[in-house]
């Protein structure tokens, strides 16, 4: 297994696997409020059981080359992770997406994280366009798209049905020439 430092602060990405599916709850049950406001993550993994499910469709998805996941760890404890939800080498698109637990808010850790993808993504898989689609309600997400480099595309009028309530959903973007140019840049 691999893990790669996301700063001196002790962080590490690493792959989130169906063998993390107890540590995965865990993580889930301490932030389901918080990671509940925009996504639906908090509803899915509810219990070992599907806990461990959702970790197997995403291992069976990366095995097909279709999505990826990774955990956020700091000093040895799952607080949050990024993911692409979505991921077509061949039309060279991916969506980008990732949640945390409020215990590690506000320490760049995703926008950091969200770099090591994204940057995985483009140079080593050929993707040319990385998509971050965001509840219009979420300032925090859509400020990490900021950090990343991403133009808005637009917004999808309630597009997305919610706990109930429909949300206007933000497609934000960053195409591969302009990553590089904007790595380069840094």
């Amino acid at each position: 297994m691999f893990a790669i430092s996301l700063g001196d602060d002790s962080a590490e990405l690493r792959p989130l696997e169906p063998w993390h599916a107890e540590e995965f709850l865990i993580h889930m049950d301490r932030g389901r409020e918080f990671i509940g406001q925009y996504m639906g993550l908090p509803d899915v993994v509810t219990d070992l059981e599907s806990s461990r499910a959702f970790l197997r469709m995403y291992a069976e998805k990366a095995a097909a080359d279709e999505a990826r996941i990774y955990g956020i760890w700091t000093e040895g404890q799952l607080v949050g992770g990024v993911h692409f939800r979505t991921m077509d080498v061949e039309q060279g698109t991916a969506e980008a997406g990732c949640w945390l637990e409020p215990s590690a808010v506000g320490s760049g850790l995703v926008t950091r994280a969200a770099r090591v993808i994204i940057e995985w993504a483009i140079e080593e898989r050929g993707i040319h366009r990385v998509e971050w689609r965001v509840s219009a309600a979420n300032a925090p997400s859509i400020a990490v798209a900021q950090r990343l480099g991403m133009s808005k595309d637009g917004v999808l009028r309630e597009s997305y049905l919610y706990r109930g309530k429909r949300h206007d959903m933000e497609v934000w973007s960053v195409l591969a020439p302009e990553w590089r140019t904007s790595r380069h840049a840094s």
